[in-house]
């Protein structure tokens, strides 16, 4: 790999972390007006700004490190108490978070330097942040990426906020640190920002004669006494970028000693002993992996395992002082041993993408494989009962590879905290958002797609639902309203729910606004959901004035029609003066579903088994008829060989798949009922784009195709046609 490859590696990886860094820095300030100084939130809010104005500054990234240092500065003024939180200072914080990611896209991109457009944002941005920043404080950044400051100068202009440990830090640079583009000048420079450069040896051992050097390998090495504020993890996260061909060692000055081992006294009892020094801060996690690696190793064909506090005090790590510590800490825990911490690993999605697809020919496999067995005669061979065996392991297989795509979609509720406060200070509002049931898992796609249509109903609940202050107060409610957001899963679909405490939808006004549009006929007996479904059609509105938010009736249309592709669907409930609920309903995957298998004729169809709710025989007496009684309910149904215009005679039994869809029960007639079947979803091609009431495909275990039936525009299709029915008779 040349050296180019590796450098690129290496801004991939600053690239990816940053925008995990970004996302923290967004929700950090969103919880700053309720976190007090000195908190946890202050602290990790002003660690991510760090370690973001560090990494920028090892890749000579100057623009980010001198934005950064400047917000970096106005944190460590609130997390030593000297800057209050106010409303005010979010509200300026907040946009430099997007102009930060933005950087970060530019450098995703190839870019490393800034436009003039964006210095000029920027600045922009940092002017609004100076009233906060006592005699313009933190207004000139270091130049650690430059050289040009004396570590001295860096050290004084950040005064640590906590108190100060020594450390002692062995540094061995790869011999490709240079062609890896990794200056080891920057990374000393830039611990002077940090802390203070006691002492420097220049350790020349592996230098080798003049006329013998490369110059662009790296021979240099070096003895560093440090001292700083920040923990023993963040000074090991400065050599993120070189770790894998360096050599870093990072000891607590003997002074430390004792700290860690009283601290050790102190913690919570384990009975793992690199738990404990993880815990105390005296070993890093990843000090702990490389050293658990190294026990691995050394172990092989021994017959006893080394002890990995030997290991850790023989590289220098942790002394031995410390280690003994943890050893009588562990020693005295009764408890077995637990597993080790669950760990997280970055898996490219599509990668992901086509082990499900690679599942889902395994299914569609295994189902044919099935129909061999039954039209061989196989069960005297045993091989239906292998085949069953077979089923079985698939499914599980497919339920595990479904397992790794899902993500909780609280990730995706967190980014509604940002649009609550902008659009509440917008509209001058007090909105208080409540998240509950982000920890309810559904597939990563589908969380992807579904966030624009949420960004619409919940800034329609801000503008539309939830009062002004005032009004809130004139009805007897408290001033700050309450938006709502809720997921919890139900029958093998995620339910997401957006909902306010304020007015509701007025009945009267969206069915007055209907009929002067000519959605409806003036005098039209609708029930209350069929009219509050009114305010998804295209260009409806009710609202008296055009504002930036709404009143174009551009919005809740495009919801329906994103969660209608989404195979989901859509309910409104809503009472006057208490406030309106905002119901989706989606499938978990969108890879694979259960579903219901029917025939017509020589076609067939699946029907998705989270929406049929029962099988009857059609009666006799519903010949010609479209509608049946069914235990004292009439049911409409439709005659999907009707509908689909499908050739030859019906079956002499017929059957009824009732199905509902937002609380409407409708029958699908069908000539056969096939069972459940396990339903890989294929697309349809650009060439069905306008194919109605199918919202994909399967194919069977013969090797046949079955279309997938899309329920919601099928019901929906049939009240149409009803209401229309209904008219030409009165007329």
């Amino acid at each position: 790999m040349s050296s180019d490859d590796e450098f690129g590696e290496a801004l991939d990886v600053f690239v990816t972390e940053a925008r995990d860094l970004v996302q923290d820095v967004e929700e950090g300030i969103l919880r700053l007006e309720d976190a007090p100084a000195g908190s946890e939130t202050v602290n990790a809010l002003f660690r991510a700004v760090h370690t973001l104005k560090g990494s920028s500054g090892l890749f000579g990234l100057d623009h980010m490190v001198q934005f950064t240092h400047v917000i970096e500065t106005l944190l460590d003024l609130v997390r030593q108490g000297e800057l209050a939180v106010t409303p005010g200072l979010v509200s300026a914080l907040l946009p430099c978070g997007d102009h930060i990611l933005n950087l970060v896209e530019a450098v995703a991109h190839g870019r490393a330097e800034a436009t003039p457009d964006e210095l000029s944002t920027g600045a922009e941005l940092l002017s609004r942040l100076e009233p906060f920043l006592p005699g313009g404080a933190g207004a000139a950044p270091p130049e650690a990426s430059t050289g040009t400051s004396t570590p001295a100068a860096e050290s004084d202009e950040q005064p640590p906020a906590e108190q100060e440990n020594s450390w002692h830090l062995s540094l061995r640079f790869g011999p490709d640190s240079l062609r890896n583009g990794m200056d080891p000048l920057a990374f000393l420079r830039y611990l002077s920002t940090v802390g203070t450069v006691v002492d420097l040896e220049v350790v020349t051992d592996t230098l080798p004669p003049l006329e013998e050097m490369d110059p662009e390998t790296c021979y240099l090495a070096f003895e560093v006494e440090y001292v700083s504020s920040v923990p023993k993890a963040d000074i090991e996260s400065i050599f993120e970028f070189v770790r894998e061909d360096s050599d870093i060692r990072i000891a607590p000055g003997a002074e430390q000693i004792e700290s860690y081992v009283r601290l050790i006294g102190t913690l919570p009892e384990s009975d793992r002993i690199g738990d404990i020094l993880i815990r105390s801060g005296a070993a890093t996690e990843r000090e702990i992996a490389d050293a658990m690696q190294l026990q691995k190793e050394r172990s092989r064909g021994a017959n006893a395992m080394v002890p990995l506090g030997e290991i850790l005090v023989e590289q220098d790590v942790v002394p031995r002082q410390v280690v003994e510590a943890a050893l009588r800490k562990q020693r005295k825990s009764g408890e077995s041993r637990a597993q080790q911490d669950t760990q997280t690993l970055r898996v490219d999605a599509a990668r992901l993408d086509r082990l499900i697809d690679l599942v889902g020919e395994l299914v569609i496999a295994q189902a044919s494989a099935g129909v061999v067995c039954l039209t061989d005669n196989a069960e005297r061979t045993g091989v239906a009962e292998a085949q069953s065996e077979v089923m079985r392991l698939v499914e599980e297989v497919r339920d595990s590879a479904l397992s790794l795509r899902m993500v909780p979609i609280g990730t995706t509720f967190r980014r509604f905290e940002r649009v609550v406060r902008d659009v509440s200070v917008e509209l001058g509002k007090e909105v208080g958002l409540v998240v509950t049931g982000g920890d309810a898992e559904v597939d990563k796609a589908l969380v992807e797609r579904i966030g624009d249509p949420l960004v619409h109903l919940v800034r329609n609940s801000l503008d539309h639902g939830i009062e002004a202050p005032a009004e809130r107060l004139r009805r007897g409610k408290p001033a700050r309203g309450a938006l709502r957001l809720n997921a919890f899963h139900d029958a093998g679909s995620i339910v997401i729910e957006v909902a306010d405490d304020g007015k509701g939808l007025d009945r009267d006004r969206i069915l007055e606004r209907a009929v002067e549009r000519g959605l409806v006929d003036a005098g039209a007996a609708l029930t209350d959901s069929e009219i509050y479904e009114l305010i998804f059609e295209p260009g409806f509105s009710t609202a008296a004035a055009v504002s930036n938010l709404s009143g174009r009736g551009v919005g809740m249309d495009v919801v329906r029609k994103n969660v209608t592709a989404l195979r989901g669907t859509i309910e409104v409930e809503t009472a006057m003066g208490v406030g309106t609920t905002m119901r989706i309903r989606l499938p978990l995957t969108l890879a694979i579903i259960e579903g219901f298998l029917v025939g017509v004729g020589s076609r067939y169809f699946i029907i998705p088994l989270d929406r049929v709710t029962e099988c009857v025989e059609l009666p006799d007496g519903a010949v010609g008829r479209d509608v049946m009684h069914l235990r004292g309910e009439v049911l409409p149904f439709i005659r999907l060989r009707t509908m689909f215009d499908i050739d030859g005679q019906p079956a002499r039994r017929q059957s009824v798949v009732v199905v509902e869809q937002s609380g409407q029960r409708t029958g699908l007639v069908v000539d056969a009922l096939m069972g459940e079947f396990q339903t890989v979803i294929k697309p349809l091609g650009p060439l069905f784009a306008r194919a109605k009431y199918i919202s994909g495909a399967t194919i069977l275990g013969t090797g046949e195709v079955a279309l997938i039936l899309d329920v919601g525009p099928l019901v929906a299709g049939q009240t149409e046609r009803e209401r229309a029915l209904h008219a030409d008779a009165v007329a």
